[in-house]
């Protein structure tokens, strides 16, 4: 059986400084609440097969944020493979969002563990516009090379577009 693969858009937008900042979202739940570095990603989700994957990215930003995604050329920055296994596809694409206007998705765990007892949490619990520079450590490992990539595409030296 193939591993686990997600797709997911990582927004960006003209920054104070006159660079860039991108979204990103914090994980919510128990096992994130207290942790900063890692414990932020690229909005994104989980699909299987026929569905494309530029279409599941699209799906899971409006399921995890509660809004439609934004329109725009997306910017494919390709894979990567995260410690886990999961496969893991972004596009960029720029665009401007409150933070305070996301109303996120929401998941069932036992918590605390091992007390039988079934507790809703958000999908996400927060979401942030950072530089690259603040993102880069809040970042998981391996979705930080989509910073890279994204600094690449717009300086004219990445792949193309597509919609």
């Amino acid at each position: 059986m193939a591993g686990k693969r997600s797709a997911g858009l990582l927004l960006y937008r003209g920054g104070a400084d006159g660079g860039i900042e991108v979204l990103l979202a914090h994980m919510g739940g128990p096992l994130w609440a207290r942790r900063d570095a890692g414990a932020w990603s690229v909005p994104k989700g989980e699909y299987l097969p026929p569905e494309e994957p530029l279409a599941a990215a699209r799906r899971e930003f409006a399921e995890e944020l509660g809004m439609a995604p934004p329109e725009g050329r997306y910017l494919p920055l390709g894979d990567v493979r995260q410690s886990g296994g999961k496969v893991v596809t972004v596009w960029a694409v720029e665009a401007d969002l409150d933070p305070d206007r996301i109303q996120p998705g929401t998941f069932e765990m036992e918590w605390p563990r091992g007390s039988g007892v079934l507790r809703t949490f958000p999908e996400i619990d927060r979401v942030a516009w950072w530089s690259p520079r603040e993102a880069y450590d809040r970042l998981i490992a391996a979705q930080r090379a989509f910073l890279d990539r994204l600094a690449d595409v717009l300086a004219g030296g990445g792949a193309g577009e597509s919609r």
